[in-house]
Order: C-alpha cells, then sequence, then structure tokens
C-alpha cells in the first residue's frame, strides 16, 4: 500500500472538487500513471510519507507556490485553505485568533493548533505571527492531532520546514517596496564550514505606516500614521553538524523585536431605544441619533484617539535537535527555550461611563474640544462639560483613560521519541514530553493626566499615569505527556493506524495586583462611594488566594486508508481533541457578578433565587463567569477520498466531517465602570459539521489552477455562561471560506520566464460572539430607563480578498509587480461585541495596496 518515493515540488491544498466526487462515487476507472509523478511527501505524521497515505486533510504549500503567490505571513497561508480563517493583528502581533472547522483559539488561553517548526513543537500562541522566510514547505493537517502532538491540537497543525544550509555556499535577498511607506527586505546566508558542519544565517526587516490615520493626530498637527504602523525585524542562526552518516545535530537561534501599533478600533453602539431618546430627548438630529444602533458593516472609520498607541515585542528561541539512525529505528530529541515577552499601551474605553468625569485634565480637555468645534462619530458629541457629552471608547478627550496590558510567556519543552523505519508492514512511534511553562497576564486602567501611558502594570497615585484597575496574575504550567502511534498494513490496499496520547497539565495562578493600592476615582467595590476601593474588585472580599489545579486527558485516534485503485484512496477517521483548563486573571468574577449580575439582574435579591431578582432586567439571566475556566474535550468524525488523475495533473479531495466539542473555550470582552476585562469562559456543549471540497490542475506545462470550499455547520446546544444563546453559532466560525487562483510560469525565452499567480480568497457570514440575534442588557440602558440593546446587526458581512502579482525571472533573479486586495474590498477584520457595553469593538480589514519585489539568489 505505502508509497516511499522521493518528494517533488508540488502543491495539495485540502479537499476536493466537485468533479473528483462524481469520479469516486461513480467508480469511474483511474488513468493511468507514471510512478512517482508529481509525487508529495508530507511529515504531518512525524514521518515522511505521501500525501495521499495521510488519513486526513492535508494542505501542502511547497516552496515554489510560496514564491510565485508572495506568501509570506501565516494568514496568507491560512487565506488559501479551506476550513481555516484567521483574525490577526486587530489588537496587538501577538493575538492570532485561528478557527478551524468551527474550533476557535481563546485569547489568553490556549491556541487550538499544534506549531511545528522544523520539527520543534512551538507553544507560544504569539509564535505564529511572524515572518516566514527560507522556506520549504508550508503544511495543515486539518482535525484533531492531539494524539500525535498534545495539548491544544484540538482543531489541528500547521508544520513548517526551512530550508537547510547546504553544503555549497550561496544564498538569497528579497527586497519588496510598496505603498504606505512599506518595506520588506529578507536575506539567507549559508554553507559548509567542514566536511560535516554546515552554518546559516537568515534575517528579516518589515516597515510600514498601515492603512488608516488618525483625524486627532491631524487636527493637533501631529504626524498622522500612528493608526496601524508596524516594524519588525529578526535575526536567526542556524548550524547543522553531521559528524557520522547516522547523526545530525540541528541547532537553531533566533531573535526579534517588534514596533507597533495596536487596538486599531472603533467602537459602535447596538441599543435601539436610545436612538429615540437621543433623537427626541436631546434634540439630535436623526441621522446621528441613528448611530446609537449601527450596523458594524456600515461604519465609517474614524479615529481620534489622543494616546499613541504602542505594541512592544521581544521574542527569543534556542533550540536543539538530535537524529540518530540506530539501524532498526530512528531515535529524535530535542529541546527549546522559548521567551516572548509583549505588551501595548492605547487609549481606554472609560469615557463611556464616566468614572473619570470629575477627573480636571478630563474636564479641561473636553471643553477645549467642545470650544473648537471637534466633531466626533455619531451617536458620540462634545458638549461644553463631560456630563453633557456622549463617549463612546477611544476618544480624543482624557476622559477615557489609559490602558496597558502585558503577556508576557517563559517556557523550556523536551521531546524524545523512537520511531521505526517507514519502508515495513508494521510501523511504529513512541515517545515521551515536557513543558515548563510560565505566563504573565495584566490589564492596567489608568488616569490620563499628560497624554502618556507608564510601560509598567502598576503605576503608584502620584505618577502621571496612576493606575485605577488592575488584574494582574503569574500562571505557572507543568505538562507532562507519553505518547505513541501504530500504522499496519492489513493488505496492499488497506492501511489501520491507531495514536494514543496522554497530557498531564498541572496549572499554578498567583495574583501580582499590590493589595493595599486604592482607586481614585473608580468604585469598583459598588458602594457608591468616589475612589477609595481596592483596584482589583476580587480585593473587596479579602485577598486574593492562590489556585491550583490539575487537567488531564487521554486522546486517542484511530484511522483507515484504503487505496481502492492507484488513484483513489478514501479514509475514515475518529480522534479525541484536549485543550487544558486553566484560570482567568483573579478577581474577573467578581467584577462581573458586581458589576453586570448586582447593578443589572439580581439588584438587591438573592442571587440563588431567580423569583426575588429585582434589578432593572431581572427578566435576563445572569453571566455566569468564573476565575477558572474547564478543559475542551472533542470527539471528531471524518471520512473522505482523494483522487489523482490525468497522469497525476488533476488531484482532488473531498471530505465530511462532524465534531462534537464539550466546554469549548471562548474568549469574551467585558467593559464597564470597572474599567476593562478579558475572560475565558465555557459553552457546555457545541455540535460542528460540514464538507470540504478542494484541487489542483496543472492544466499545460506553465500553468496551473486551483480551487478549494468549505462549508461548516456550527450550533450551541447547551451554555449556562449565558443560556439565551443556544441554538446561536459557534463564534468566529464563517459559514463558509473559498479560494480560487492560478500560478503561471511561461517560457519567453531559453533563460527568462514569465511568472505570475492570482489567488482569491473568501469568507462567509461571521459572528463573533454566542450573543447574536440576542438582546442583553446594558449600563446604559439602567442608567438612562431604556432598553436593551440587540446584537443582530454585529454580524460581519461575508467578503472576497483578490491578489495579483506578475513579473520575469531567470535561474538567479525575478522582478514582480504585485497588488493586494486588487478589488479595494472593504470589510471588517474583527468584531468584538461586548453585550454589557452596549455595542462592538470593531477593526477594518485591509486597503487595496501596489508595490514591486526584486529576488536573487547567489
Amino acid at each position: 500500500m505505502k508509497r516511499y518515493s522521493r518528494a517533488l515540488p508540488g502543491r495539495q491544498p485540502g479537499l476536493a472538487l466537485a468533479a473528483a466526487i462524481a469520479a469516486l462515487t461513480t467508480g469511474a476507472p483511474a488513468l493511468a500513471q507514471e510512478e512517482n509523478v508529481n509525487e508529495i511527501i508530507v511529515t504531518v505524521r512525524q514521518r515522511a510519507e505521501s500525501i495521499e497515505d495521510v488519513p486526513g486533510a492535508v494542505v501542502n504549500f511547497a516552496a515554489d507556490d510560496i514564491k510565485r503567490l508572495g506568501l509570506e505571513r501565516a494568514r496568507d497561508f491560512v487565506n488559501q485553505t479551506p476550513g481555516v480563517s484567521i483574525v490577526q493583528t486587530s489588537a496587538e502581533v501577538g493575538d492570532s485568533q485561528v478557527n478551524i472547522r468551527g474550533i476557535n483559539g481563546a485569547r489568553d488561553a490556549e491556541t487550538n493548533y499544534a506549531l511545528v517548526i522544523d520539527g520543534i513543537l512551538m507553544t507560544n500562541p504569539s509564535a505564529l505571527n511572524r515572518e516566514y522566510t527560507n522556506l520549504q514547505s508550508f503544511q495543515v493537517f486539518k482535525g484533531p492531532q492531539g494524539a500525535i502532538y498534545g495539548r491544544n491540537a484540538a482543531a489541528g497543525a500547521f508544520i513548517i520546514n526551512t530550508q537547510e544550509p547546504g553544503q555549497d555556499a550561496g544564498g538569497a535577498l528579497r527586497l519588496s517596496v510598496a505603498e504606505d511607506d512599506t518595506k520588506v527586505l529578507t536575506g539567507n546566508i549559508g554553507g559548509g564550514v567542514t566536511d560535516t558542519l554546515r552554518l546559516g544565517l537568515t534575517g528579516t526587516y518589515r516597515d510600514s505606516d498601515g492603512y488608516y490615520n488618525n483625524d486627532f493626530a491631524a487636527f493637533e498637527g501631529r504626524d498622522t500614521s500612528i493608526v496601524d504602523y508596524f516594524e519588525s525585524w529578526d535575526l536567526s542562526a542556524r548550524a547543522i553538524w553531521e559528524p557520522t552518516d547516522k547523526v545530525k545535530v540541528d541547532t537553531k537561534f533566533r531573535y526579534g523585536e517588534v514596533d507597533a501599533a495596536s487596538i486599531a478600533f472603533n467602537s459602535v453602539f447596538h441599543i435601539p431605544s436610545l436612538v429615540g431618546l437621543l433623537e427626541n430627548g436631546f434634540g439630535f438630529p436623526a441621522d446621528v441619533a441613528a448611530g446609537a444602533n449601527e450596523n458594524v458593516n456600515g461604519h465609517n472609520f474614524k479615529f481620534d484617539n489622543n494616546i499613541i498607541p504602542t505594541n512592544n515585542q521581544e521574542s527569543t528561541e534556542f533550540s536543539v535537535k538530535v537524529d540518530y539512525d540506530l539501524g532498526f529505528a530512528d531515535l529524535t530529541a530535542w529541546g527549546l527555550y522559548s521567551n516572548i515577552e509583549n505588551n501595548l499601551s492605547a487609549d481606554g474605553t472609560s469615557g463611556a461611563f464616566g468614572f473619570f468625569f470629575q477627573e480636571q485634565r478630563c474636564r479641561d480637555t473636553t471643553a477645549a474640544l467642545n470650544a473648537a468645534g471637534y466633531q466626533l462619530a455619531p451617536p458620540q458629541a462634545i458638549g461644553p462639560t463631560p456630563e453633557f457629552s456622549v463617549f463612546g471608547a477611544y476618544t480624543p478627550t482624557s476622559c477615557d483613560g489609559t490602558q496597558f496590558q502585558e503577556r508576557n510567556q517563559k517556557d523550556y519543552s523536551f521531546e524524545v521519541r523512537l520511531a521505526s523505519k517507514s519502508d515495513q508492514r508494521l510501523r511504529w512511534l513512541g515517545g515521551l514530553y515536557y513543558l515548563d511553562l510560565q505566563r504573565d497576564v495584566a490589564v492596567n486602567t489608568g488616569i490620563d493626566l499628560d497624554g502618556s501611558v507608564a510601560q509598567t502594570i502598576y503605576a503608584g497615585p502620584s505618577s502621571n499615569n496612576p493606575t485605577e484597575a488592575l488584574v494582574a496574575d503569574r500562571f505557572d504550567t507543568n505538562v507532562y505527556a507519553v505518547f505513541g502511534s501504530v500504522a499496519y498494513d492489513l493488505t496492499d490496499s488497506i492501511e489501520a493506524s491507531f495514536a494514543l496520547r496522554y497530557d498531564r497539565e498541572e496549572r499554578e495562578a498567583t495574583s501580582r495586583v499590590p493589595t493595599d493600592a486604592v482607586t481614585q476615582f473608580i468604585d469598583t467595590c459598588g458602594d457608591g462611594g468616589l475612589g477609595g476601593d481596592p483596584i482589583n474588585p476580587g480585593l473587596c472580599f479579602g485577598p486574593l488566594s492562590d489556585q491550583d489545579e490539575t487537567f488531564d486527558q487521554w486522546q486517542p485516534k484511530f484511522s483507515l486508508t484504503w487505496d481502492i485503485t492507484d488513484a483513489i484512496t478514501t479514509y475514515a477517521s475518529v480522534g479525541v481533541g484536549f485543550k487544558s483548563g486553566g484560570f482567568n486573571n483573579q478577581g474577573s468574577a467578581a467584577t462581573v457578578n458586581l458589576f453586570t449580575n448586582t447593578a443589572l439582574i439580581y439588584g438587591d435579591g438573592n442571587p440563588a433565587d431567580p423569583d426575588s431578582w429585582d434589578g432593572p432586567f431581572s427578566e435576563f439571566a445572569p453571566v455566569l463567569i468564573s476565575d477558572k475556566y474547564d478543559e475542551e474535550t472533542s470527539t471528531a468524525y471524518e471520512v473522505g477520498a482523494k483522487g489523482r488523475f490525468m497522469d497525476g495533473r488533476l488531484r482532488t479531495e473531498v471530505a465530511v466531517f462532524r465534531t462534537d466539542v464539550d466546554d469549548m473555550q471562548f474568549f469574551e470582552f467585558f467593559v464597564g465602570g470597572f474599567g476593562l476585562l478579558r475572560v475565558v469562559s465555557n459553552i457546555d456543549e457545541v455540535e460542528l459539521q460540514g464538507f470540504e471540497l478542494s484541487g489542483t490542475f496543472a492544466a499545460t506545462d506553465w500553468l496551473n489552477l486551483f480551487a478549494g470550499y468549505s462549508f461548516v455547520d456550527s450550533e450551541i446546544k447547551k451554555n449556562t455562561v449565558r443560556p439565551d444563546t443556544v441554538g446561536n453559532e459557534s463564534p468566529y466560525t464563517p459559514e463558509w471560506t473559498g479560494n480560487v487562483g492560478a500560478q503561471v510560469t511561461f517560457p519567453m525565452t531559453d533563460t527568462l520566464d514569465f511568472i505570475g499567480g492570482i489567488d482569491a480568497s473568501f469568507v462567509g457570514d461571521t459572528w463573533f460572539h454566542v450573543v447574536q440575534e440576542n438582546d442583553r442588557p446594558t449600563g446604559f440602558s439602567a442608567a438612562f430607563g431604556i432598553g436593551p440593546a440587540n446584537y443582530t446587526i454585529a454580524q460581519r458581512d461575508a467578503y472576497g480578498v483578490v491578489n495579483l502579482r506578475a513579473g520575469i525571472g531567470a535561474d538567479s533573479w525575478s522582478v514582480s509587480a504585485f497588488v493586494t486586495n486588487l478589488l479595494d474590498e472593504n470589510y471588517l477584520e474583527e468584531v468584538i461585541p461586548a453585550p454589557e457595553f452596549g455595542g462592538s469593538f470593531i477593526s477594518p480589514g485591509t486597503q487595496r495596496r501596489f508595490g514591486v519585489e526584486a529576488n536573487f539568489r547567489f
């Protein structure tokens, strides 16, 4: 059954074209194929094998595909992968929300995928969003891979392989310039130092002014390019030492820095009854009042923040990987040290709640802007005093306060595994894994006294940016795992495989909030006073105790693969996915309970007795947030088929899948009289099912075509945290995704080629919260005696983005022109509803950008 063939360049994205279904289901005979024609070798099961032999949906981007399509960062690859979507860089550079077949990663919790770079499992969620250069392949393996890669591989795996330095000296250089003062420079050089030692060095630099400007900065005469600027650089060194033909030692070091903007969001409102109040009660013009109930897709972005946003990241990674051929088996061992420090500072969200209205600079900046006639996006308005103003978030006044967020992670990990040779009927693998992880997470709300943000989690009352509210914790995790797998050829055409892994995670949380620090303005304890309360609401009820919990799970996966003919392969699999539980910042539960449940629902009633609830919105269910969130487990079923036709020029795949998820982890964003809060909660039961189709066609020797489509039907079956959301869709899950494109390498002369590519990616309608076509009470509702917010208009509309590049090239150089977002599609990158705020925080997508690129090889 097994095809142990050498790898040749090729691309196999996802699952099949509709034509394949007909061929497979009608039993159409396969066309004759030559041995090893266009064989594609992947390593998604930790051993090299033909892509047709993998019992699952695999996407493989080879080096030539990456160059022709200009794929550089993770989102470029995701956009060309049906069933996978990504939200990236809306808030900060280290924040990437990947959704695979309806299973989503959670901010401040864990990813939903395994990330493996050159055989090393990366554990930091920030590691995905980086520059990728000198790539040999980028592989996406969809479906639960916990049995193979362990923790958090509940939805799939990204397997990235870079090119090793060769024995002959050489290298490459790429220079790209584009609109918005965008520059990208990458290069690598390497070669043999001795017969047994090869060294390589890689560097990258990226700089861009971004797409969006700050209107208030322009009003003040400052530099306007401050909304989404980005600058990064990194250096990597690699040494390959092969003292014998049986031993290989691969050592890598990487250091990188990012200096960028953050929180490129506008706030919009979804409170229908507020429209009438503003128009009839306050005399707002109808078109301005209409902004109180705004569809997120029709928003005209206007950035007015008076705080210049920052996002700083430093990354240090060091790894050693040893491969030893024992003859009967291969021994692999590796160790990794990773330290990624990430923080951001930006304007705050507090103006909407008024707790800084008595602060003098808030009053002064409001009066000055009112006198100057400065206009905010409707329904916001600047009056002579804060009390006679309507504020959202991120205004040009100091009434918003500030925010500083920190997410640092340092980890050490080790793995050792022993694998049998692949050229035998029974193939096996076994190993051990260990991870020591330390993560610091903090969210700070501060007083804006001079337009700057103190770069620390706590600033004292005498500073220029005193801390008013703070959640800050250190999370320590130890992970132990044992894993193994066997694959056996039952016949020449049928393989059965079984993988099993046991993961045990020991987690601890320790508060870093100063216990003696108090507020000046915020009433964190809800006792009606002006300041004087602890800066963390959890401290209103006594000290914050250390927390600890152990989470463990067996993760089996069973697969069958059947080569119906030499050209048609079918497979079926069932597997379990696992993401460990963990802890929110301590004080999160107390904050939500006090400012949402007690203020709006419980009132003076007994929380345990719904009949006694007497809050202004006692008919609604409370939001049951905890300082601890539970582990997420899932069971996934998949059947599929792969076909090769027309002498291997046409490749097709199709798959049907279903996943049942228990305690899906979901990120929520709370904003209120306490400042802001990031929380992970659990959705008790989610059902996901769908299908995928895709294929590639080598139409001629110089033209390759590809296309793919994925559909996901998702439904929340049970949700204790928000019971009224049962029946809604899984958050961050597009109903469908698709892609189509072409690659061209047309010989113009004996030495010169025309090279180019066009690709289009499409993303269907997407909800970003469990609250969808639902009403929710808000602080505004209680303050003004109006009805609740409604989130029907918070769904992101479907969109498509087209990219084009064309140029000429020879063996050692190429020059291309390119345009991204060719049709200048207006779309939203992300929508973060904050239901008890009464609106959403939305971030715009990219705009059209033209550029040129030159590549040199030497």
